[in-house]
């Protein structure tokens, strides 16, 4: 069949057409003499002028009918409620010509002949187009994956009929949690409740599950995933509500499972008030603004209408991606914002301040800083460098100029911290506390938090495209665990939190509960359709190996020092009582720690770390490339580095 219809399809829309005018012509033919040879069966109906006559009127004004009514635009295999609404008004037209024409020319026409004449028409015009329909559709769909839709609400119904007119997949039931669907059906399909569904897929070939519920809370999709997940069956689903309201997806562009759904946890809705304190109408800098953290800063911020928005970055194609995509973000929202991109350092404090002070400069949001904990291990000055000086540089700079509001994007690594990392991000939440005691006009404050979903970096997109090369998944420990948090959602409490802030604040953001990576990684498997292997289960498809923990890591992260913690009114953002320095002492450290960096001695930047109050406990030895190397040559000296 396929091989008969393929070319066909193949020709052009007017020799389509072309055929279907034939064809009709023959059909509408055939319903006419086929109407008479039941009432009369006698062949003399042939041998009858008046019946000619009437055949001529007919004809034309059927098929003319059946043209203006759109039948022959129509797509064969697209075929719906409006074109059976075309067939009908022509066939009724055709009925009512057919008596009307017997009337004024006087021909004798039985009673019964148009009724006979408008029931083969159907059977003919409409039966053929979805008896074909139904055929194309059959031949189709015998090479499409088998998919089962769960949710057979209007989200699952729309899926189900956008999947009908691709190619990809055959979607061959619905399930759904409401007892009043079970056993009946939706779009020709079938609505199973879920223990059916282990049952459906021992005895049928189904390669998917598609999400189709949209507008259902995180936690209850959470609760669904976690039922669907030992069944090891691909999951993917429709696109966010939002997005599909927004017109940037639509409902058939199918998405791997959301992490953020995996864990459950519900986003609270920002609050307005907060959101625009600092940035509506003021002028805004974000440093490392082509960052995964300072991008969507950017974009958050840009959305509460700032009067100007400074994109500070060392990267110019980091630059480059955020300001295009800013400016087109803009013009779709008819925003008003003037965008600066900036290339800099935050490292060089004479640039940082002629910015600043150039652009009139009213708020900061300082997020670059060197992140990933092993990188900073092999590299300790240059992570000294940039997250302890290029955090003073800027914060002594936005002071100096007058800025009204710095806000440090800090982390939970810098809460008793085993790496040079998480101690840098502490010492420039020392800077901020510093600064805040000697410059009373910049109000200073620091957001931490953990690992945002999707950022560089994070293991999330990492196990995703380990288990689809074939693993295996590589985790550090078996019982290592961390907090997750998407970007938007800690971009959205970095601008909040930062709008409380009244001097020195250390803001802590509430991660929820803590997610160990290793069973983060066997969900990840198992909902995409994967077995692990293990020694259990040796003929698995995926195997997680144990790689251990790299310098500097360690097994659980932590938000808080002490137990100085109080809420805030949001309840998503408390403050922490934190240990500070006095300028003087802070200048001492400062300075010790520029010489050691200067003269490259590590083991003296250590040493400063380990007195400094940050509660630095290194979890490895010292394994910056360069000195070890140096280390390795006897008499060799490494260079200073330069300021």
């Amino acid at each position: 069949m396929d091989l008969l219809l393929a070319p066909i399809f193949r020709l052009p829309r007017r020799w389509k057409r072309a055929i279907s005018l034939l064809l009709d012509t023959v059909a509408i033919s055939i319903a006419y003499w086929g109407a008479w040879v039941i009432q009369v069966d006698r062949p003399t109906v042939f041998y009858q002028e008046g019946n000619w006559v009437l055949w001529a009127i007919v004809l034309p004004i059927t098929l003319m009918m059946f043209n203006k009514f759109g039948l022959y635009r129509a797509v064969l295999r697209y075929m719906g409620i409006k074109v059976a609404g075309a067939i009908l008004i022509g066939i009724g037209t055709a009925t009512f010509t057919l008596v009307m024409a017997s009337f004024f020319t006087g021909y004798d026409l039985p009673r019964t002949v148009p009724l006979l004449f408008a029931m083969l028409l159907l059977i003919f015009i409409a039966g053929s187009r979805f008896f074909v329909r139904a055929l194309v559709a059959t031949a189709g769909r015998k090479s499409c994956e088998k998919v089962v839709i769960y949710g057979a609400g209007s989200a699952g119904r729309q899926l189900a009929q956008s999947l009908m007119h691709g190619n990809e997949y055959d979607a061959i039931a619905f399930i759904d949690d409401d007892k009043n669907l079970h056993n009946t059906f939706v779009m020709g399909r079938p609505v199973y409740s879920f223990g059916h569904l282990k049952h459906m897929l021992n005895k049928t070939d189904i390669k998917q599950i598609l999400l189709a519920m949209p507008n259902i809370p995180r936690s209850q999709k959470s609760l669904i995933l976690a039922k669907l997940e030992p069944l090891k069956i691909e999951v993917k689903s429709i696109p966010a509500m939002s997005d599909l309201v927004s017109g940037d997806a639509s409902i058939d562009q199918l998405r791997d499972v959301a992490i953020e759904d995996l864990l459950g946890r519900e986003p609270v809705a920002p609050r307005e008030d907060l959101m625009g304190k600092d940035i509506t109408g003021k002028v805004v800098m974000v440093t490392g603004a082509g960052g995964s953290i300072g991008s969507e800063l950017c974009r958050q911020i840009l959305m509460q209408n700032p009067k100007e928005l400074v994109l500070f970055e060392l990267s110019e194609f980091a630059l480059y991606s955020i300001d295009s995509e800013l400016t087109k973000l803009a013009k779709k929202h008819d925003l008003n914002v003037t965008i600066k991109p900036i290339i800099g350092t935050v490292q060089k404090s004479n640039r940082v301040e002629t910015v600043m002070r150039i652009f009139a400069v009213q708020t900061v949001y300082h997020a670059a800083a060197y992140k990933h904990v092993p990188l900073v291990e092999y590299n300790i000055v240059e992570g000294v460098r940039n997250n302890v000086f290029g955090t003073y540089y800027t914060a002594k700079a936005a002071a100096e100029v007058g800025v009204e509001r710095f806000v440090l994007v800090s982390t939970d690594k810098a809460v008793r911290p085993t790496n040079i990392m998480g101690t840098s991000k502490r010492v420039a939440e020392l800077a901020l506390q510093a600064l805040s005691k000697q410059f009373t006009k910049t109000t200073f404050c620091m957001v931490r938090f953990g690992n945002v979903l999707g950022s560089s970096g994070s293991v999330v997109p990492l196990f995703r495209d380990q288990i689809r090369k074939g693993g295996p998944v590589t985790v550090t420990h078996k019982d290592i665990t961390r907090y997750f948090m998407t970007i938007p959602e800690a971009s959205q409490l970095v601008i909040q939190a930062g709008a409380m802030g009244k001097g020195g604040d250390v803001f802590v953001l509430d991660m929820g509960e803590s997610v160990k990576i290793a069973d983060l990684a066997r969900k990840m498997i198992h909902l995409m359709g994967l077995e692990v292997r293990d020694f259990d289960n040796p003929e698995g498809d995926i195997e997680v190996q144990f790689s251990g923990l790299r310098p500097g890591e360690k097994l659980y992260e932590e938000l808080l020092i002490g137990d100085n913690v109080e809420a805030t009114h949001h309840p998503r953002i408390m403050t922490a009582q934190e240990v500070s320095l006095e300028w003087e002492d802070f200048q001492k450290l400062l300075a010790a720690l520029d010489d050691g960096c200067h003269r490259f001695d590590i083991p003296l930047v250590q040493k400063l770390l380990l007195e400094a109050p940050t509660g630095y406990k290194p979890s490895s030895g010292l394994c910056d490339l360069v000195w070890e190397s140096c280390e390795s040559r006897a008499g060799e000296k490494p260079k200073s580095s330069l300021h």
